[in-house]
């Protein structure tokens, strides 16, 4: 096996071949080894110069091995992962996907939205028992959406929730009012706008500034019909905040994608607290993955070929 100089580590959804055939139609000659198998990976680590994976593949073993490493393509929005790696250099060039999560990160969270209101887990429930039970349905038209976190997701997100009826507010460091906001509050408001919030959303990234952004401060300041969605990261999250006011009925349920250990352990309250539904990291996720991702990661390779990260797109850090 000839060692090469970029690597890919591919997902399920996005996969290592499927990845290699369009890289190499596009960039004839290009020194490519793609695998799903991290494991090989790791072993071809000391030859790349380019790592191209999702954020979680990434660890202090693989960068320590890839002594010749000038740059990391992450395959996801959130970099954070990478960043604080102890053996991430300071000269290697990382790069995300942001941009692309917008339409499968939004339908999460509507459907999040809508089996909370609608108490979808009660009737998948009458459905096993064969109980056929009715009772009026609350609606998404009329409510108030808090999204925390106004980027490019939350720039998808919210024209799909002035389409269902619904108030739109953002919570965000930058005050800036992208299209289908009704408003934007300054993150310090914070406490304010989830007193306002029917539905808060988090998709804000993680960072020292949003460890714990929302804790039991921002959580009592909720209405006790409201509920929390969080496809974030699970350390914007207050976990155990957000279940003492669960049990304490000052939240009506939550709806949760991410936590601070992934997998959730099975010994976890949230898998057991009534009103909580819970998926298993999927917001990001699509069936036309490597189609969205591949665009960007195509034209970074080109200017990686061409010794010019400088003109990479989506640079977090250079």
């Amino acid at each position: 096996m000839n060692p090469s100089r970029i690597i890919y580590i591919g997902a399920p959804e996005a996969d290592a071949d499927q990845f290699a055939a369009r890289a190499r139609a596009d960039l004839p000659g290009i020194e490519l080894f793609a695998t799903n198998d991290r494991a090989l990976a790791l072993a071809q680590a000391e030859h790349a110069e380019a790592l191209i994976g999702h954020h979680f593949q990434f660890d202090e073993e693989i960068l320590q091995n890839a002594s010749r490493l000038r740059w990391i393509q992450s395959l996801t929005t959130g970099t954070d992962a990478i960043l604080q790696l102890k053996a991430l250099r300071p000269d290697v060039t990382v790069t995300s996907t942001r941009g692309m999560h917008g339409p499968q990160m939004s339908e999460l969270v509507f459907l999040h939205m809508l089996a909370l209101t609608r108490d979808f887990p009660r009737m998948q429930r009458n459905q096993a028992n064969a109980h056929w039970e009715r009772w009026p349905q609350p609606l998404l038209w009329g409510k108030t959406v808090v999204v925390v976190g106004v980027g490019a997701i939350s720039e998808a997100l919210a024209p799909r929730c002035k389409a269902f009826g619904m108030t739109v507010y953002g919570v965000s460091s930058t005050p800036r009012l992208p299209a289908g906001f009704d408003k934007v509050f300054p993150r310090d408001e914070l406490a304010l706008a989830a007193s306002q919030a029917d539905y808060l959303v988090l998709v804000v990234p993680h960072s020292p500034q949003t460890e714990n952004l929302v804790d039991a401060g921002v959580l009592a300041a909720m209405k006790p019909d409201a509920f929390v969605v969080n496809v974030a990261r699970g350390g914007v999250l207050d976990e155990q905040a957000l279940v003492q006011a669960l049990r304490e009925k000052r939240l009506a349920g939550a709806s949760l994608d991410v936590f601070r250990q992934q997998p959730l352990p099975a010994d976890n309250p949230l898998w057991y607290e009534p009103g909580v539904i819970i998926t298993p990291l999927v917001g990001g996720m699509s069936n036309i993955y490597l189609e969205q991702a591949y665009p960007v990661v195509r034209d970074n390779l080109r200017h990686f070929v061409a010794g010019d990260c400088s003109a990479m797109t989506n640079i977090v850090a250079h």
